[in-house]
């Protein structure tokens, strides 16, 4: 990859999609890992305005130690970079004890878990339409277009994806070229949306790197490919099981279609 080139074609496309559609800047959740650390230094490159939101919900000290660091560090470089911290503590209670989450229920815990998100992309954009602001959003390839991993309607929920083409480890290289924090670069990826440190590797089961693999075996549609060993395997069915799954969030909505003849009297 051709990082400078890939960031300034990155920078110019942020610029002229806002330009074009008479936007003042952006507006995007940083969240103490190196998507949207890297996803809001491209939007700060543009020298349009760019609002930083730090949206805690039961945070890991750890991600809220980075995503302060980040914050600081480009707000040193860029001018143009404002940052507000919107505790959402409450907000989440209050929903919690509204919905009545039991002890132990794992599939409660995992929707009140995507909730966070949910409340977090509705306060983003409260400051996009507040401000005349795009929701930047900080998904990769691989979440986004591979596994799915990520929540439908909350970082999901966003109006433009500068790094969606991007593999996990191409968004690393980038980090390193815009001189994102090493805490970031070095940090195993997380989610943050559970109160403990656990990583997307725990919650999927295999490395960015070997879904990559996984990714290209399955884009290439070639069944030739050699799987060497059992850990392949094992990384080749979590892919293919995620992506399975997940489809309803990388296709469009579906539309119940009427026949003509049933809308003609």
């Amino acid at each position: 990859m051709k990082t400078e080139k890939v960031s300034e074609f990155i920078v110019n496309w942020l610029k002229s999609y806002a330009l074009k559609n008479k936007i003042s800047g952006f507006v995007i959740g940083i969240s103490g890992g190196i998507d949207s650390a890297v996803t809001s230094s491209l939007c700060a490159e543009t020298g349009l305005e760019v609002l930083c939101l730090e949206m805690p919900i039961k945070q890991n000290n750890e991600h809220l130690s980075r995503s302060r660091i980040h914050i600081q560090n480009l707000q040193l470089k860029y001018k143009n970079v404002s940052s507000k911290l919107i505790d959402l503590n409450s907000v989440f209670n209050s929903f919690n004890n509204e919905v009545g989450l039991e002890e132990n229920d794992s599939i409660k815990d995992l929707a009140l878990a995507n909730s966070r998100a949910r409340l977090r992309m509705t306060t983003l954009y409260y400051y996009a339409g507040v401000n005349n602001y795009l929701v930047v959003g900080t998904g990769n390839k691989v979440e986004d277009f591979g596994v799915g991993f990520y929540t439908k309607y909350g970082d999901g929920g966003v109006d433009l994806s500068p790094i969606a083409d991007l593999l996990k480890s191409e968004v690393f290289r980038l980090g390193k070229y815009l001189q994102v924090h090493e805490s970031i670069i070095q940090a195993k990826p997380s989610d943050g949306l559970y109160a403990d440190s656990r990583s997307d590797e725990e919650q999927i089961g295999a490395t960015y790197d070997e879904l990559e693999w996984a990714m290209r075996i399955e884009d290439n549609n070639d069944e030739s490919m050699p799987i060497n060993n059992s850990r392949e395997e094992e990384v080749l069915n979590i892919y293919r099981s995620f992506n399975s799954k997940n489809k309803h969030k990388m296709e469009s909505i579906p539309i119940c279609k009427i026949p003509n003849s049933l809308l003609k009297d």
